[in-house]
Protein backbone atom coordinates (compact mmCIF):
# COMPACT_ATOMS: atom_id res chain seq x y z
CA UNK A 1 0.00 0.00 0.00
CA UNK A 2 1.29 3.47 -0.85
CA UNK A 3 1.96 6.10 1.96
CA UNK A 4 -0.41 8.28 0.28
CA UNK A 5 -3.02 5.73 0.56
CA UNK A 6 -2.36 4.85 4.21
CA UNK A 7 -2.65 8.68 4.83
CA UNK A 8 -5.89 8.89 3.09
CA UNK A 9 -7.20 5.86 5.42
CA UNK A 10 -5.91 7.42 8.53
CA UNK A 11 -8.06 10.98 7.60
CA UNK A 12 -11.10 9.13 6.55
CA UNK A 13 -11.58 6.69 9.75
CA UNK A 14 -11.05 10.05 12.05
CA UNK A 15 -13.82 11.17 10.06
CA UNK A 16 -16.28 8.57 9.72
CA UNK A 17 -14.50 5.10 10.14
CA UNK A 18 -12.86 3.29 12.99
CA UNK A 19 -9.87 5.30 14.22
CA UNK A 20 -7.51 4.04 17.09
CA UNK A 21 -8.55 7.16 19.69
CA UNK A 22 -12.33 5.91 18.77
CA UNK A 23 -13.80 8.81 18.59
CA UNK A 24 -14.90 10.23 14.86
CA UNK A 25 -16.21 13.92 13.99
CA UNK A 26 -19.17 12.25 12.28
CA UNK A 27 -20.27 10.73 15.09
CA UNK A 28 -19.22 13.12 17.39
CA UNK A 29 -21.80 15.65 15.48
CA UNK A 30 -24.54 13.57 14.61
CA UNK A 31 -26.62 14.04 17.60
CA UNK A 32 -26.01 17.24 18.38
CA UNK A 33 -28.34 20.11 17.31
CA UNK A 34 -27.99 23.64 15.87
CA UNK A 35 -29.13 25.02 19.34
CA UNK A 36 -26.14 23.00 20.93
CA UNK A 37 -23.76 23.74 18.30
CA UNK A 38 -24.53 27.33 18.79
CA UNK A 39 -24.37 27.31 22.92
CA UNK A 40 -21.74 29.85 24.18
CA UNK A 41 -20.56 27.32 27.04
CA UNK A 42 -17.94 30.37 28.19
CA UNK A 43 -17.31 33.28 26.83
CA UNK A 44 -13.49 32.17 26.47
CA UNK A 45 -14.38 29.28 24.32
CA UNK A 46 -15.29 28.79 20.87
CA UNK A 47 -18.54 26.78 20.28
CA UNK A 48 -19.29 23.51 18.35
CA UNK A 49 -20.48 25.23 15.36
CA UNK A 50 -17.64 27.91 15.43
CA UNK A 51 -14.98 25.00 15.41
CA UNK A 52 -16.95 23.00 13.02
CA UNK A 53 -16.12 26.25 10.33
CA UNK A 54 -12.96 26.65 11.50
CA UNK A 55 -12.33 22.86 10.56
CA UNK A 56 -13.96 23.68 7.06
CA UNK A 57 -11.77 26.12 6.43
CA UNK A 58 -8.82 24.81 7.47
CA UNK A 59 -9.31 21.73 5.38
CA UNK A 60 -10.30 23.99 2.22
CA UNK A 61 -6.77 25.98 3.07
CA UNK A 62 -4.53 23.21 3.16
CA UNK A 63 -6.04 21.02 0.38
CA UNK A 64 -6.02 24.23 -1.88
CA UNK A 65 -1.86 24.40 -0.50
CA UNK A 66 -1.73 20.83 -1.61
CA UNK A 67 -3.18 21.61 -5.03
CA UNK A 68 -0.64 24.52 -5.47
CA UNK A 69 -2.23 27.32 -4.47
CA UNK A 70 -0.59 30.65 -2.02
CA UNK A 71 -3.19 30.73 0.57
CA UNK A 72 -3.08 33.89 3.54
CA UNK A 73 -4.18 32.89 6.11
CA UNK A 74 -6.72 35.57 7.52
CA UNK A 75 -6.17 37.33 10.92
CA UNK A 76 -9.14 35.50 12.38
CA UNK A 77 -7.95 32.44 11.96
CA UNK A 78 -11.48 31.18 10.59
CA UNK A 79 -13.12 31.09 13.89
CA UNK A 80 -15.77 33.60 12.88
CA UNK A 81 -19.50 34.38 14.66
CA UNK A 82 -22.27 32.21 14.02
CA UNK A 83 -24.78 34.92 11.88
CA UNK A 84 -27.84 32.01 11.44
CA UNK A 85 -28.45 29.89 14.32
CA UNK A 86 -31.35 28.01 12.76
CA UNK A 87 -31.04 23.99 12.30
CA UNK A 88 -31.10 24.81 8.57
CA UNK A 89 -27.89 26.47 8.89
CA UNK A 90 -26.08 23.76 10.91
CA UNK A 91 -27.44 21.09 8.52
CA UNK A 92 -25.55 23.10 5.72
CA UNK A 93 -22.04 23.55 8.00
CA UNK A 94 -22.29 19.68 8.62
CA UNK A 95 -23.06 18.99 4.87
CA UNK A 96 -19.90 20.82 3.89
CA UNK A 97 -17.65 19.51 6.75
CA UNK A 98 -19.05 16.01 4.76
CA UNK A 99 -18.13 18.00 1.31
CA UNK A 100 -14.17 18.78 2.48
CA UNK A 101 -14.10 14.97 3.28
CA UNK A 102 -15.10 13.92 -0.01
CA UNK A 103 -13.01 16.61 -1.73
CA UNK A 104 -9.88 15.20 0.23
CA UNK A 105 -10.61 11.60 -0.34
CA UNK A 106 -10.88 12.20 -4.42
CA UNK A 107 -7.45 14.37 -3.95
CA UNK A 108 -5.88 11.30 -2.22
CA UNK A 109 -7.00 9.25 -5.36
CA UNK A 110 -4.66 10.91 -7.58
CA UNK A 111 -2.38 11.85 -4.96
CA UNK A 112 1.93 10.94 -5.80
CA UNK A 113 3.72 9.69 -3.33
CA UNK A 114 6.92 11.48 -4.60
CA UNK A 115 4.84 14.70 -3.93
CA UNK A 116 5.08 14.28 -0.03
CA UNK A 117 8.36 15.43 -0.49
CA UNK A 118 7.20 18.81 -2.11
CA UNK A 119 7.49 22.23 -0.13
CA UNK A 120 5.16 25.00 0.16
CA UNK A 121 6.98 27.75 -0.83
CA UNK A 122 5.09 30.10 2.17
CA UNK A 123 6.22 28.27 5.22
CA UNK A 124 9.18 26.06 3.61
CA UNK A 125 7.19 22.88 4.79
CA UNK A 126 6.41 19.62 2.89
CA UNK A 127 3.24 18.47 2.10
CA UNK A 128 3.30 15.53 4.41
CA UNK A 129 3.79 18.27 7.07
CA UNK A 130 0.82 19.30 6.18
CA UNK A 131 -1.51 16.50 4.99
CA UNK A 132 -0.30 15.15 8.99
CA UNK A 133 -0.74 18.73 10.44
CA UNK A 134 -4.54 19.03 8.92
CA UNK A 135 -5.29 15.49 10.46
CA UNK A 136 -3.94 16.06 13.75
CA UNK A 137 -5.80 19.73 13.84
CA UNK A 138 -8.96 17.68 13.21
CA UNK A 139 -8.17 15.50 15.68
CA UNK A 140 -7.09 18.41 18.13
CA UNK A 141 -10.69 20.37 17.40
CA UNK A 142 -12.58 17.06 17.73
CA UNK A 143 -11.22 16.76 21.31
CA UNK A 144 -12.61 20.04 22.04
CA UNK A 145 -15.81 19.04 20.13
CA UNK A 146 -15.62 15.96 22.58
CA UNK A 147 -15.92 18.27 25.82
CA UNK A 148 -18.10 21.04 24.81
CA UNK A 149 -20.50 18.25 23.88
CA UNK A 150 -19.89 17.09 27.16
CA UNK A 151 -20.66 20.46 29.00
CA UNK A 152 -24.07 20.84 27.54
Amino acid sequence: MSESKRISNLYQSIYNGNPWLEVTLSHTLENVTAEQAYRKINPNLNTIWEIVNHLIQWRRNILQRMQGETIITPDHNYFVPVIDPSEAAWAQSLQTLAKTQEAWNAFFEDFNDEDLAKIYANNNHTYYEHIHGIIQHDVYHLGQIVILKKML
